[in-house]
């Protein structure tokens, strides 16, 4: 097949039978089965692959920072398929090399459950199509990477019996790929990708089915997908109820990307509509420059002097002029360093309005439904087509109602919380996979919304589709000190957005909040939450304080609170602790000018960083460079090879001010209780 995964490849008429020809990549534990395979050697027991108790055990969990790891990234083009795989960690190791999957002559892979996890970058079923990957099997799959490869038309399948079928030369039936998926997705699947279907859509050839409009209680982000309902070509057509599975195009009133995605998404809809095409709307259309904008100060010699900081700055450039020749709004860099604004925190400053639909090209889009938007993460050719048609498509996810009960003691944050509910067996086990979380509760109306953004930011660890928590007085006084609106204006945009008091949830998950203690996720996943009273002695040698999950103004005022105490005390970080604190926006940057924040976090011995998504995606001033290295941060996801090579914790602003300044992970105590913290200087216990 053809390496470049364009749409131009995928336009073709729809075949009744596919056969995959060539061999299969079975993604183990074992690093030397793949090293195996990959050398040309098929093992014994691939016909036996779909058995309960395989030969050896298919890597669960692996996430899209292993397929792509975020250097690789820096490519938009066919280039990709020499690195498919090459974070994939096995038994410790890392098997895959540049060039091997291509090589190989692999026509499908197998993995675990939850593939494609984490990171919503296109870039990874990209690279796999690019390396002759046409069909993608595992025993289950995130929601944003398995429509990725549907709509890049790249096949894709829990029936693990596939692998058999493969090896046998079977001529599969289209129709196995297509049963039990919606209308709209098996017509997606038929047609080889969204592009093709839209195309025909807008011609007038296909007609998207309406849902069942019996009026029914629903759910806030139900109620809201029904107002943005699509039928037709484009045509916004409000109905009266949706329901789970009901599969359309809603309209966006938001779509953004950022330079990792833009360069593809523009080759994309270049490639397919020609080099004029306009886009629909672009007033409600943004670029973001946020996540390589300090790459320079991260990157290892060995990428710089392969080329690849040159490739980085490359996709800022395909951006900028995108953007200018499209008449799309950007956010670019600043003259004194950084990014104007991380995406997330400043559609939530600046953009976002209680019941919107929002689409960004990024798995944290969710962030904005901290004030009742349905936000979500789309993928490369999702945005691409959302800038032709401005919907996109959905599929009515089941709702999972978390309510925190009671009120978290001082000092227990949103990110406590989360990682409590992340350690959670039904999300472990990926029972909220999928669906749209609503949180609610004492809890969460206590919160104000900074720290509700980090819950809805942190949906993507979960799994989930998207979260939302329903707007309230917060929320309309955060519209009014934000965005200028009277009071009246603000309460009219909240006005009706709740669940109905009967609406159906698939699962409501009942959380004590009072009960929750300082907690911290160790290395690996988000789920591996423990409350830091329990989890002994661990040294750090790098605090990374920031991002967008980190990087707002609620999270400086507690690193301030934290630093403030230690200064008072004559105590700064710890001697052999990096410490950094990174603004998710210019304007958060203000806010620590103001507070006198930005010469509290120097006198400590913090460094203060420019916005930027920087060490949350191993791309600035933070990372680890050594395997041996421990790192505290207030980032969002801690998979292999996030941020370095070192092992990561998640943990709170609390929790990493004051484990920069114990150089141990430790909870604050001075925020859950009264007692006079005593910090000593460079080697403080707290």
């Amino acid at each position: 097949m053809p390496d470049d995964p364009s749409p131009s490849h995928a336009d073709e008429p729809a075949a009744e039978h596919i056969r995959f020809d060539g061999r299969v990549l079975l993604l183990t534990d074992d690093p030397a089965q793949i090293r195996r395979q990959l050398a040309g050697i098929d093992e014994p027991f691939v016909d036996e692959i779909a058995d309960t108790e395989p030969a050896s055990r298919l890597r669960d969990d692996i996430s899209t920072d292993e397929i792509t790891p975020a250097y690789i990234c820096y490519y938009h083009d066919a280039t990709l398929g020499d690195f498919p795989y090459l974070g994939l960690r096995s038994g410790g190791e890392f098997p895959v090399g540049r060039g091997a999957v291509r090589a190989g002559g692999f026509v499908a892979s197998v993995a675990g459950r939850r593939r494609g996890k984490g990171s919503s970058r296109e870039a990874s079923p990209f690279a796999e199509r690019a390396a002759g990957i046409r069909l993608v099997l595992a025993r289950s799959f995130e929601r944003i990477y398995r429509e990725n490869c549907e709509n890049l038309g790249i096949y894709a399948s829990t029936d693990l019996d596939l692998v058999r079928r493969v090896r046998a030369g079977e001529a599969i039936p289209v129709r196995e790929f297509t049963e039990g998926r919606g209308t709209i997705s098996a017509e997606v699947v038929r047609r080889g990708g969204l592009f093709p279907f839209n195309l025909a859509r807008l011609r007038g050839e296909i007609v998207t089915p309406a849902p069942g409009e019996t009026p029914r209680p629903m759910t806030l982000s139900e109620k809201i997908l029904a107002r943005h309902w699509v039928r037709g070509a484009g045509r916004l057509d409000v109905v009266d109820a949706v329901r789970p599975s009901d599969e359309g195009f809603v309209r966006t009133d938001l779509r953004f990307s950022h330079e990792y995605v833009t360069p593809m998404a523009a080759a994309l809809f270049t490639e397919t509509l020609g080099p004029d095409a306009p886009i629909t709307d672009p007033a409600s259309v943004l670029c973001f420059r946020d996540h390589l904008t300090l790459l320079p100060e991260a990157m290892r010699q060995e990428h710089v002097d392969a080329g690849l900081l040159d490739v980085a700055i490359e996709l800022e450039r395909v951006q900028r002029e995108f953007a200018a020749t499209k008449g799309i709004r950007l956010y670019g860099e600043v003259a004194r360093g950084g990014s104007e604004a991380i995406c997330h925190s400043k559609v939530l400053e600046s953009h976002a309005l209680p019941g919107q639909v929002i689409v960004g090209s990024d798995s944290h889009t969710p962030h904005a439904g901290a004030i009742g938007c349905v936000a979500f993460g789309v993928g490369t050719t999702a945005i691409a087509n959302a800038w032709l048609t401005r919907d996109v498509r959905v599929s009515v996810p089941p709702s999972v109602l978390v309510r925190f009960r009671g009120l978290p003691s001082a000092g227990v944050t949103a990110k406590d919380l989360m990682l409590e509910l992340l350690r959670q067996p039904f999300v472990r086990e990926g029972g909220a996979v999928g669906t749209f979380v609503e949180y609610a509760g004492e809890a969460v109306e206590s919160l104000d919304v900074d720290e509700r953004a980090t819950m809805t930011n942190m949906a993507a660890e979960v799994g989930a589709f998207s979260a939302i928590i329903a707007p309230d007085e917060r929320t309309a006084a955060y519209l009014v000190r934000q965005r200028g609106l009277t009071i009246a204006q603000a309460r009219a945009l909240c006005d009706g957005l709740r669940s109905d008091a009967d609406a159906e949830y698939a699962r409501v998950i009942e959380i004590d909040a009072s009960a929750v203690r300082p907690m911290v996720a160790r290395p690996g996943d988000p789920g591996n939450g423990l409350a830091i009273d329990e989890l002994g002695d661990v040294r750090i040698d790098i605090a990374y304080a920031g991002s967008c999950t980190g990087g707002k103004a609620s999270d400086m005022d507690m690193y301030a609170a934290v630093f403030t105490a230690a200064r008072a005390q004559g105590a700064r970080v710890a001697d052999g602790v990096r410490c950094y604190v990174q603004c998710g926006s210019q304007e958060v940057m203000r806010y620590c000018a103001d507070r006198g924040y930005d010469s509290l976090f120097e006198e400590v011995g913090a460094v203060l960083l420019p916005p930027s998504c920087g060490a949350c995606i191993n791309a600035g001033p933070g990372v680890s460079r050594e395997g041996g290295e421990v790192t505290v941060s207030a980032i969002n996801r801690n998979f292999p090879g996030r941020s370095g090579p070192g092992q990561l914790y998640l943990a709170s602003p609390y929790t990493v001010a004051a484990s920069a300044i114990a150089g141990k992970i430790v909870a604050w105590a001075g925020a859950r209780d009264a007692r006079d913290v005593r910090f000593r200087p460079s080697s403080p216990a707290i």
